[in-house]
């Protein structure tokens, strides 16, 4: 267990580390590829110790979740934009988000300053609470931040709890009131992470084009000798953590794309969407990774 706090610990310093590096060296400005934004963040994270938990998120606009560039990808920075990172030491990882507004728009600060509050409104309720808290109260207090503000959450977005090598282990936290799925933060790793749009928008996602970014789902044989290789390289260096196209072709190439196809047909991979505001309003977001230690809380990507 002190192997696994010490590598949980290290991973959100990492984490922390890269996104002060963004800020201070503004990575993230107006008219950069995002292919730069991306690999920069990537290749920092290696620098540190770490490695990436998933691909770099660079989603502009209403776009809330789920674009990380292609290979050859031409997109520049602007508008709302979320850098949504995450790094592992050892299968333990932290994940974190945070939003820029690239258009010196009031409305897009005002999206991302009732992003940051409803985070920290529910970081706060977890820390200062004697007893165990329910998702149902963080979804509450989110809500209710949000709708504060003049904005209204994305419903079906939310938090996730972490284990090892998985991202998503499990317990979900609501970025609304739902009671009737509540469940109680025993310690261990959970990943926060507010989305936030205006009034006018439906407040959902719909699944839009695919995103290049994958992850194994059925391990098992596969004919091709080609795709064989692929899968382990793949199976070896990333596991059960998603990654992305970007990635194997680095490695491999344009047969990397031949493999992924046969992969996904196979039902071996999944190929994740991304994740589109259905009535096409700007979506901010932000996220932190908390461990909860014996009754003790600590924001690890603080």
């Amino acid at each position: 267990m002190d192997k696994e706090i010490t590598n949980i610990i290290k991973a959100g310093k990492i984490c922390s580390d890269v996104k002060k590096w963004v800020i201070s060296n503004s990575l993230v400005i107006k008219g950069v590829p995002l292919i730069d934004i991306a690999e920069k963040i990537e290749n920092k994270i290696i620098e540190l110790g770490g490695k990436p938990a998933f691909p770099v998120n660079t989603s502009i606009n209403e776009v809330a979740a789920h674009y990380t560039p292609y290979f050859d990808d031409k997109s520049i920075a602007h508008g709302l934009i979320k850098i949504d990172f995450g790094v592992h030491v050892d299968g333990w990882a932290a994940d974190n988000a945070i939003s820029f507004d690239l258009e010196n728009s009031q409305e897009n600060k005002k999206l991302i300053e009732s992003a940051s509050k409803a985070l920290a409104t529910a970081i706060e309720i977890v820390q200062n609470k004697k007893d165990k808290t329910s998702t149902f109260e963080l979804g509450s207090v989110i809500q209710s931040s949000i709708q504060e503000d003049g904005f209204i959450p994305i419903i079906n977005l939310s938090g996730h709890s972490i284990d090892h090598f998985d991202l998503h282990s499990g317990i979900t936290i609501p970025n609304i009131s739902q009671k009737s799925s509540s469940q109680q933060l025993d310690d261990g790793l959970f990943a926060i992470e507010p989305f936030v749009t205006l009034s006018s928008a439906s407040g959902r996602v719909y699944d839009g084009k695919p995103s290049g970014i994958y992850q194994i789902k059925n391990l098992k044989n596969v004919r091709s000798p080609t795709a064989r290789e692929i899968l382990n390289y793949i199976n070896e260096e990333y596991g059960t953590l998603p990654f992305c196209s970007r990635w194997l072709y680095k490695k491999f190439g344009s047969k990397a794309f031949i493999a992924l196809k046969e992969l996904e047909s196979n039902g071996i991979v999944h190929q994740y969407d991304q994740l589109i505001e259905s009535s096409k309003c700007k979506v901010a977001q932000a996220e932190h990774t908390i461990l909860i230690n014996e009754g003790k809380v600590i924001i690890t990507t603080e």
